[in-house]
């Protein structure tokens, strides 16, 4: 390869692996290849520095909603966290101080967001195009957009119209002052629960237009004293068996996720109990309550999500939107909602990872048209068609229950053994057969039947919603998948050997 990057270097660049993202994926797999002693690998980051979406999401209070002890490497324990669930800024800074300390800063090409990408069949590489116009090839992409990442906006009539101030939360305007303001929230997912508390107590009014009310229970969160930070730090064991029991805490809630549901009746006992609790005006109560089982949405945390929907100067707003006028929100009972600055909680586009046009695989076939009854992959990682691909928290990767990081982990894992593979004498490619992938995710959705997202006539955005797949979330422990992750199964791969004559 180091001779074809000299004959070329004048044409453009070819790199032996591109990684797309810097966030926990991207720096998770640079720093693996690092400790490979691998060097000829890119990031291409879309936006200014490291972190992924916990770079982008700067909304008021944002935070992780699962204990950062095991919301971070297995490899870079921290025992500095300040509380139990992390802000935004400490896990953007953990991030930023993995690339530091690992040396990938280097290798990230910032402000640099991917077009396209085009497999080249008789090069076996991929063309990379960035939005610059600025083209690229790499023998290996990993993409590591994640599923959280695209903006989810509603088409709403009369938007277009609307005179004043709109953003979405992960594209929140701080230079935008509340203050005074007259505010329209639409969406009550997990970002909606963590800002809603910390602007309502600055606007004047607040209303919050709601379509599903969510599950939420109390968040057990707390301040780490400098004195158990110190024990961390000078006892990793200490560290290690914390994070371990925390993990294993999680885990187990898999069997009512999956295995019952009726296990899940102590979740909702906490819900419950924390909205009679917190919310007195029984009408409110009633709108607040959700109709659905517990478990088939994504359960939320917050300890003052309900108190900010009780004060005065909030309005929580049941019945549908019809349109949006020049300075209000109009909904269907007729009612006129008027407010100066519209923000959306409306979360993301999970369901399809990446827009149509942008991935191309072999004989020009577009990634999202192999996807016509929903986002599928082997193993959540490579799909078939698309050789040298490889998706981290790709379809059925994510967690209900635990941590998406101890997933991403397992998944580099499964890239490195097919990186070793590649290195094999004249194999130049490795696509997963067709039948491999199929029987797969017929397994998976043999299991999905009678799991907390199958019961009755819940929607989430778990689901595809034409196919009514789950396509989202990995149904079992997670202990399970990293089993199926641990060794790279080149038997169920069409190797190909090196093309003849010169790459590009």
């Amino acid at each position: 390869m180091s001779a074809v990057l000299q004959e070329h270097a004048s044409v453009a660049r070819v790199y032996r692996v591109l990684i797309i993202g810097a966030g926990f994926s991207g720096i998770g797999m640079a720093v693996s290849l690092k400790q490979r002693g691998e060097q000829d690998f890119v990031i291409y980051e879309q936006e200014a520095g490291v972190g992924g979406t916990w770079w982008v999401n700067q909304y008021p209070g944002c935070a992780c909603d699962i204990p950062s002890h095991l919301y971070s490497f297995s490899f870079e324990p921290n025992p500095h966290w300040s509380r139990r669930f992390s802000p935004q800024p400490e896990i953007r800074d953990y991030l930023k101080h993995c690339a530091d300390k690992y040396q990938v800063l280097a290798h990230c090409r910032f402000n640099t967001q991917v077009a396209s990408l085009r497999w080249l069949e008789s090069r076996a590489l991929w063309e990379v195009t960035d939005a610059a116009g600025d083209v690229a090839y790499a023998r290996v992409v990993v993409a590591g957009t994640g599923a959280l990442s695209t903006p989810e906006v509603p088409a709403l009539e009369g938007l277009e119209r609307f005179g004043g101030r709109i953003f979405h939360s992960q594209q929140w305007d701080h230079s935008y002052s509340l203050a005074g303001k007259r505010v329209g929230v639409i969406g009550t997912g997990a970002s909606a629960i963590q800002f809603v508390p910390q602007i309502q107590p600055q606007v004047a009014q607040l209303s919050v237009f709601q379509r599903t009310p969510p599950w939420v229970i109390p968040k057990p969160d707390r301040a780490f004293s400098t004195r158990s930070q110190c024990l961390l730090q000078r006892f990793p064991t200490l560290q290690q068996l914390l994070r371990g029991l925390i993990y294993s805490a999680h885990e187990v809630r898999v069997l009512g996720f999956v295995f019952n549901p009726r296990l899940m009746a102590l979740h909702k006992m906490l819900a419950l109990n924390l909205l009679r609790r917190q919310v007195k005006d029984p009408v409110l109560r009633r709108q607040l309550t959700p109709n659905y089982s517990i478990g088939c949405k994504r359960i939320l945390l917050s300890n003052n999500y309900f108190p900010a929907l009780a004060q005065a100067n909030t309005h929580l707003v049941t019945s549908g939107i019809q349109r949006i006028s020049k300075d209000a929100v109009i909904t269907a009972d007729g009612q006129r909602h008027p407010v100066d600055v519209l923000i959306f909680g409306t979360g993301f586009k999970a369901r399809t990872p990446f827009p149509k046009g942008m991935i191309f695989g072999r004989e020009g076939a577009d990634i999202v048209d192999t996807w016509q009854a929903g986002s599928e992959a082997y193993k959540g990682t490579t799909v078939s068609g698309f050789p040298n691909l490889f998706l981290l928290m790709g379809p059925n990767t994510g967690l209900g229950h635990n941590s998406i990081v101890y997933m991403i982990e397992s998944q580099i894992t499964y890239i490195l053994g097919a990186l070793d593979t590649l290195d094999a004498e004249g194999i130049a490619s490795l696509d997963v057969h067709p039948e491999a992938q199929q029987a797969f995710n017929q397994r998976l959705g043999h299991r999905m039947r009678g799991a907390v997202w199958s019961v009755g006539s819940c929607k989430s955005w778990y689901m595809d919603p034409d196919s009514g797949r789950n396509v989202a979330l990995w149904p079992g422990f997670s202990w399970k998948f990293r089993q199926q992750t641990r060794r790279f199964d080149a038997e169920v791969y069409r190797l190909m050997p090196e093309p003849q004559g010169p790459r590009p």
